[in-house]
């Protein structure tokens, strides 16, 4: 091979890996603290897919599942100094930025998780989500990844609220969650999703409240009994950025993204709606025993928390949203 082919070979080359550096502008990591079989992982790998295909990879997306880049809280703290990354988190975690929102997980809202859309579709939610960008630098880009309904997961049978009484539970470390747990009659636990099979292995707390894909998940049937039905909270979560990143990206960018992610969202919820009974059964195979439970004490239980947390003008609002219940 001459100089001459050999030089023009190698300007080609470069040329080839400039154009690739240059195609990839803009980067978005997803971050969530399920495991990477959820329905909410494989649901953001599709997104995945989408965004950096319609973009023409000027947008690389990396997934990182499990609690990766750190724990929720922390990884709000990441966005909030600009980082380019959406965490999957409920309004109870963002909360302490914007309280109103904390009303999206407080206990017996609704009745059924597709009762959420017309919150979430309401001029009131609008109207909260931009005020919580504009104070505290966080865009939730959507509300719309439901994770599944949570329950009791204790060693021992739970009918009545009286039968938390002494019994440390695992909730999300956020006002409302705390608040719920509290008035359902348990000693609630704030701990991160990643240290709760070794510390109800390990006897460090009594049991979780949690939707039944995140605990079978995390195998939480190897170290748990029982699992009360209490429906106390329909779990949705949704992608929380940094509004500074959010306002940097070109409008075509912002709205294939927001395109995308927004059809995931509906996509896991798909998923796992469908995954549910699945889930049951394997979890009753492995021993774990399902209890029906009258839900109205538990509802009249925590009727308290809206006020504890301050959250009845926020409910009020939402009034004409919300089911008669």
């Amino acid at each position: 091979m001459n100089t001459i082919t050999k030089s023009l070979l190698f300007g080609a080359a470069l040329s080839i890996a400039a154009g690739a550096a240059s195609a990839q502008e803009y980067t978005l990591n997803l971050s969530t603290s399920q495991v990477a079989q959820d329905p909410l992982v494989i649901a953001m790998q599709g997104a995945k897919e989408k965004i950096e295909e319609r973009t023409d990879g000027a947008v690389e997306v990396t997934i990182y599942p499990s609690s990766q880049l750190g724990e929720d809280n922390d990884v709000l703290e990441q966005i909030r100094n600009g980082a380019p990354i959406a965490v999957l988190v409920d309004a109870g975690r963002l909360a302490p930025f914007y309280p109103e929102l904390g009303i999206l997980a407080a206990p017996y809202l609704v009745d059924d998780y597709t009762q959420y859309a017309e919150i979430t579709e309401s001029p009131v939610y609008q109207e909260w989500v931009d005020e919580l960008a504009k104070s505290s630098g966080i865009r939730l880009l959507n509300y719309n990844w439901f994770q599944g309904t949570r329950q009791m997961i204790t060693q021992n049978e739970v009918a009545e609220p009286a039968d938390l009484q002494g019994v440390r539970v695992r909730t999300i470390d956020a006002p409302s969650w705390i608040a719920t747990v509290n008035a359902m009659g348990a000693t609630a636990v704030p701990m991160a999703w990643s240290e709760v099979y070794s510390a109800m292995q390990l006897g460090a707390i009594d049991g979780a409240e949690a939707q039944l894909t995140g605990a079978y998940g995390i195998k939480l049937q190897e170290v748990a009994t029982n699992i009360a039905l209490t429906n106390h909270i329909q779990l949705f979560t949704g992608l929380a950025t940094s509004q500074a990143w959010w306002e940097s990206l070109p409008d075509d960018i912002r709205g294939i993204i927001e395109e995308e992610l927004k059809a995931a969202g509906m996509e896991a919820t798909k998923m796992t709606v469908a995954k549910l009974e699945e889930v049951k059964a394997e979890m009753e195979e492995a021993g774990v025993v399902f209890n029906e439970v009258d839900i109205a004490p538990f509802r009249e239980a925590t009727v308290g928390v809206y006020e504890d947390v301050g959250l009845v003008e926020a409910r009020e609002a939402l009034k004409p949203y919300l089911p008669s219940n």
